[in-house]
Protein backbone atom coordinates (compact mmCIF):
# COMPACT_ATOMS: atom_id res chain seq x y z
CA UNK A 1 0.00 0.00 0.00
CA UNK A 2 0.91 3.27 -1.01
CA UNK A 3 1.34 6.09 2.02
CA UNK A 4 1.61 9.71 1.39
CA UNK A 5 5.29 10.13 2.51
CA UNK A 6 6.25 7.11 -0.35
CA UNK A 7 4.26 9.09 -3.04
CA UNK A 8 6.35 12.25 -1.71
CA UNK A 9 9.53 10.58 -1.66
CA UNK A 10 8.75 9.36 -5.54
CA UNK A 11 7.68 12.52 -6.51
CA UNK A 12 10.63 14.54 -4.97
CA UNK A 13 13.46 12.04 -7.08
CA UNK A 14 10.97 11.93 -9.84
CA UNK A 15 11.68 15.94 -10.55
CA UNK A 16 15.51 15.48 -9.25
CA UNK A 17 15.80 12.83 -11.93
CA UNK A 18 14.40 14.73 -14.80
CA UNK A 19 16.94 17.92 -14.14
CA UNK A 20 20.22 17.93 -15.90
CA UNK A 21 20.52 21.55 -15.45
CA UNK A 22 22.44 21.14 -12.41
CA UNK A 23 25.49 18.60 -11.70
CA UNK A 24 27.40 17.34 -9.16
CA UNK A 25 31.35 18.32 -8.43
CA UNK A 26 33.10 16.01 -5.74
CA UNK A 27 36.53 16.90 -6.99
CA UNK A 28 39.43 19.19 -5.77
CA UNK A 29 37.94 22.77 -4.82
CA UNK A 30 38.41 25.26 -7.65
CA UNK A 31 41.13 27.94 -6.16
CA UNK A 32 41.37 30.17 -9.09
CA UNK A 33 40.25 30.64 -12.69
CA UNK A 34 42.05 32.25 -15.38
CA UNK A 35 40.75 33.60 -18.78
CA UNK A 36 43.02 35.00 -21.49
CA UNK A 37 41.20 36.81 -23.37
CA UNK A 38 43.29 37.06 -26.12
CA UNK A 39 43.31 33.34 -26.50
CA UNK A 40 39.74 32.85 -25.88
CA UNK A 41 41.11 30.39 -23.34
CA UNK A 42 39.75 30.13 -19.37
CA UNK A 43 41.48 27.77 -16.74
CA UNK A 44 39.80 26.41 -13.76
CA UNK A 45 42.73 25.70 -11.45
CA UNK A 46 42.75 23.96 -7.86
CA UNK A 47 45.97 25.76 -6.99
CA UNK A 48 48.19 24.92 -9.48
CA UNK A 49 46.61 22.22 -11.14
CA UNK A 50 44.79 22.07 -13.80
CA UNK A 51 41.45 20.74 -13.62
CA UNK A 52 39.71 22.15 -16.80
CA UNK A 53 39.83 24.57 -19.56
CA UNK A 54 37.26 26.20 -22.15
CA UNK A 55 37.08 28.08 -25.00
CA UNK A 56 34.49 30.72 -24.93
CA UNK A 57 33.12 33.87 -27.07
CA UNK A 58 33.31 37.71 -25.23
CA UNK A 59 32.20 40.74 -25.82
CA UNK A 60 31.67 42.61 -29.25
CA UNK A 61 34.57 44.75 -28.63
CA UNK A 62 37.66 42.30 -26.90
CA UNK A 63 40.34 44.23 -26.85
CA UNK A 64 41.35 46.27 -23.70
CA UNK A 65 39.85 47.14 -20.56
CA UNK A 66 36.14 47.49 -19.22
CA UNK A 67 35.85 51.12 -18.62
CA UNK A 68 32.54 52.15 -19.20
CA UNK A 69 28.55 50.92 -19.22
CA UNK A 70 27.69 49.75 -22.70
CA UNK A 71 31.75 49.72 -24.59
CA UNK A 72 30.94 45.80 -25.26
CA UNK A 73 34.11 44.91 -23.01
CA UNK A 74 35.09 42.36 -20.99
CA UNK A 75 37.34 43.74 -17.54
CA UNK A 76 40.74 42.83 -17.07
CA UNK A 77 42.54 42.30 -13.42
CA UNK A 78 41.52 40.53 -10.06
CA UNK A 79 38.25 39.74 -9.20
CA UNK A 80 36.04 37.41 -7.19
CA UNK A 81 33.09 35.19 -8.00
CA UNK A 82 30.52 36.86 -6.08
CA UNK A 83 27.23 35.26 -7.22
CA UNK A 84 25.35 32.02 -8.69
CA UNK A 85 22.35 33.04 -10.88
CA UNK A 86 20.52 29.47 -11.51
CA UNK A 87 17.53 32.00 -13.11
CA UNK A 88 19.59 33.50 -15.94
CA UNK A 89 18.44 34.48 -18.85
CA UNK A 90 21.69 32.37 -20.63
CA UNK A 91 20.95 29.25 -18.78
CA UNK A 92 23.33 29.67 -16.04
CA UNK A 93 25.14 32.41 -14.95
CA UNK A 94 28.45 33.13 -12.18
CA UNK A 95 28.94 36.61 -11.06
CA UNK A 96 32.25 38.82 -11.69
CA UNK A 97 32.57 41.47 -9.00
CA UNK A 98 33.36 43.97 -11.62
CA UNK A 99 33.16 47.01 -10.87
CA UNK A 100 35.77 47.46 -8.33
CA UNK A 101 36.59 50.64 -6.26
CA UNK A 102 39.61 51.45 -8.95
CA UNK A 103 36.94 50.66 -11.59
CA UNK A 104 34.57 53.25 -10.52
CA UNK A 105 37.41 55.66 -9.38
CA UNK A 106 38.29 55.61 -13.05
CA UNK A 107 34.64 56.24 -14.79
CA UNK A 108 33.77 58.67 -12.16
CA UNK A 109 36.61 60.76 -13.43
CA UNK A 110 35.81 60.16 -16.93
CA UNK A 111 32.17 61.17 -15.64
CA UNK A 112 30.72 57.75 -16.82
CA UNK A 113 29.21 54.51 -15.39
CA UNK A 114 31.70 51.89 -15.16
CA UNK A 115 28.41 49.37 -15.91
CA UNK A 116 28.33 45.97 -14.00
CA UNK A 117 26.51 42.48 -14.35
CA UNK A 118 30.01 40.75 -15.75
CA UNK A 119 29.29 37.12 -16.19
CA UNK A 120 30.58 34.00 -16.89
CA UNK A 121 27.57 32.02 -18.19
CA UNK A 122 25.82 29.89 -21.42
CA UNK A 123 25.05 30.48 -24.29
CA UNK A 124 21.51 30.79 -26.80
CA UNK A 125 21.54 28.40 -29.43
CA UNK A 126 20.54 31.10 -31.55
CA UNK A 127 24.01 33.09 -31.06
CA UNK A 128 26.18 30.39 -30.82
CA UNK A 129 29.24 30.42 -32.69
CA UNK A 130 29.12 34.11 -33.58
CA UNK A 131 32.69 35.49 -32.35
CA UNK A 132 32.32 38.20 -30.03
CA UNK A 133 28.67 38.78 -29.10
CA UNK A 134 27.91 38.97 -25.73
CA UNK A 135 28.03 42.85 -23.62
CA UNK A 136 31.23 42.30 -22.13
CA UNK A 137 30.42 38.62 -20.29
CA UNK A 138 32.26 35.47 -21.12
CA UNK A 139 30.15 33.29 -22.64
CA UNK A 140 30.46 29.08 -22.77
CA UNK A 141 28.43 26.31 -24.45
CA UNK A 142 25.32 25.38 -22.13
CA UNK A 143 26.73 22.43 -21.09
CA UNK A 144 30.32 23.82 -20.27
CA UNK A 145 28.49 25.86 -18.08
CA UNK A 146 26.51 23.26 -16.00
CA UNK A 147 30.50 21.92 -15.34
CA UNK A 148 31.61 25.57 -14.23
CA UNK A 149 28.46 26.26 -12.28
CA UNK A 150 28.74 22.97 -10.17
CA UNK A 151 32.64 23.16 -9.96
CA UNK A 152 33.05 27.08 -8.70
CA UNK A 153 31.98 28.30 -5.58
CA UNK A 154 31.89 31.94 -4.53
CA UNK A 155 34.80 33.84 -3.38
CA UNK A 156 36.46 31.95 -6.44
CA UNK A 157 39.69 34.52 -7.29
CA UNK A 158 38.84 35.19 -11.08
CA UNK A 159 42.12 37.01 -12.84
CA UNK A 160 41.41 38.42 -16.49
CA UNK A 161 44.33 38.76 -18.49
CA UNK A 162 44.72 40.60 -22.29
Amino acid sequence: MLTRRSLMLGAALGVAGCSTKFKEYNGPAVTRIQVFKGQRHMQLLHHQTLLRSYKFELGFAPDGHKVQEGDGRTPEGAYLIDRKNPNSSFHLSIGISYPNSRDVAKARAMGVSPGGDIFIHGTPSRVFGQPDWTWGCIAVTNEEMEEIYAMVDTGTQIFLYA
